[in-house]
C-alpha cells in the first residue's frame, strides 16, 4: 500500500468526521449499549447466576455458574454484533462510493498526482478502518458491559466484531464495483445486500445442496455459491468463542483466505473498469 493510498484513506476518514458520519455511527452504537445496559439485569451471587431479566422480563431463574449460564447471552451478543454490524455497515457506508465519483469531485481528484487504483484502494481501506473501529467499539462495549454487570468476561463479541469487519471487506468490494458501473447509493447497498445474503447461503452450501436432487440444479447451486465468502462460517467461529471453545484456527484460516480472495477479485475488477472510465 503506497503513501498516496494511505493519504486517500486518511482523507476519507477526515471527511466522514467532518460530515458527522463518525459521530452518528458511534452515537448510535452508544445509545444501543446504554439501552442494553439499563435493560439487562443480572443477579450474581457467589459466582452463580441467580436470575436474569431483559427490560423487566424474566429470562431465567435457575441458579447456575455464571460463566456457564451466560454463554447463551454471549452467543446472542456475538450474533448481533456480527450480523447486525454488517447490515449497519451497509446502510452507513453506501454513500461513500457515490460521493467519491460525484461530478465535480472526481475530476478534481483525478487532477491530483494520485493513480485511479490508489483512489479506489484508499477509499476501500478508509471505509474498512471506519467499520473496524465501529465494530470493535460495539463488540468490546457489549462484552465489558456484561463483565461489569456479572463479573464474567467473554471475548465472543469482540471476536465477532473483528470477523464482521473482515466479512464487510467482501461486501464493500461489491459496493465499489457497483458504484463504478452505476453511480448510485441504492444500487451500492443492493449489491452489498446480495453478497450478504448469498454469503449466508454459501456458509451452509454443503447442507443446503442436499435439498437439491443430484444433477444439474445441484451443480448450478454449488457453482454459483462457490466463489462467495462463507459468512456463516465466520459467525460460527465467533459463536464458538462465546460458547467457551477455542478458535478453530485451521478452518478460520481458510475462511479468511477465501474472503480476502473474493474481496481482492471484486476490487481488481472495479479498478480495471475504473481505469477505462472517462470523466
Amino acid at each position: 500500500m503506497t503513501l498516496r493510498t494511505l493519504t486517500v484513506a486518511r482523507d476519507l476518514l477526515r471527511e466522514a468526521r467532518a460530515r458527522r458520519w463518525v459521530l452518528a455511527l458511534f452515537a448510535g452504537i452508544t445509545l444501543l449499549l446504554v439501552a442494553l445496559g439499563f435493560g439487562l439485569e443480572l443477579e450474581v451471587v457467589d459466582g452463580a447466576l441467580a436470575a436474569q431479566r431483559l427490560f423487566g422480563g424474566a429470562m431465567d431463574r435457575s441458579i447456575r455458574p455464571a460463566d456457564v449460564a451466560l454463554r447463551p447471552l454471549f452467543q446472542a451478543a456475538a450474533s448481533i454484533v456480527f450480523y447486525g454490524g454488517l447490515l449497519l455497515g451497509i446502510s452507513v457506508c453506501a454513500d461513500f462510493g457515490p460521493s467519491l465519483l460525484a461530478p465535480g469531485r472526481i475530476e478534481s481528484l483525478l487532477a491530483l498526482p494520485v493513480r485511479r487504483a490508489e483512489l479506489l484502494v484508499g477509499t476501500f481501506a478508509g471505509v474498512l478502518a471506519l467499520v473496524l473501529a465501529g465494530a470493535l467499539y460495539g463488540g468490546a462495549g457489549l462484552a465489558l458491559m456484561i463483565w461489569v454487570k456479572a463479573g464474567v468476561f467473554n471475548a465472543g463479541p469482540i471476536v465477532a466484531a473483528a470477523l464482521a469487519a473482515v466479512a464487510f471487506s467482501a461486501l464493500y468490494a461489491a459496493m465499489l464495483l457497483s458504484v463504478v458501473v452505476v453511480r448510485s447509493a441504492a444500487l451500492s447497498a443492493a449489491a452489498a445486500t446480495a453478497v450478504y445474503m448469498i454469503g449466508l447461503v454459501a456458509g451452509k452450501r454443503a447442507a443446503l445442496a442436499q435439498l437439491f436432487s443430484p444433477g444439474l440444479r445441484r451443480s448450478i447451486f454449488l457453482a454459483v455459491t462457490a466463489p462467495f465468502p462463507r459468512l456463516t462460517g465466520l459467525a460460527d467461529a465467533a459463536l464458538a468463542v462465546a460458547d467457551g471453545e477455542p478458535l478453530p484456527w485451521a478452518r478460520l484460516a481458510g475462511l479468511l483466505l477465501g474472503t480476502a480472495l473474493f474481496s481482492a477479485g471484486l476490487l481488481a475488477v472495479a479498478i480495471a473498469l475504473f481505469e477505462r472510465k472517462d470523466y
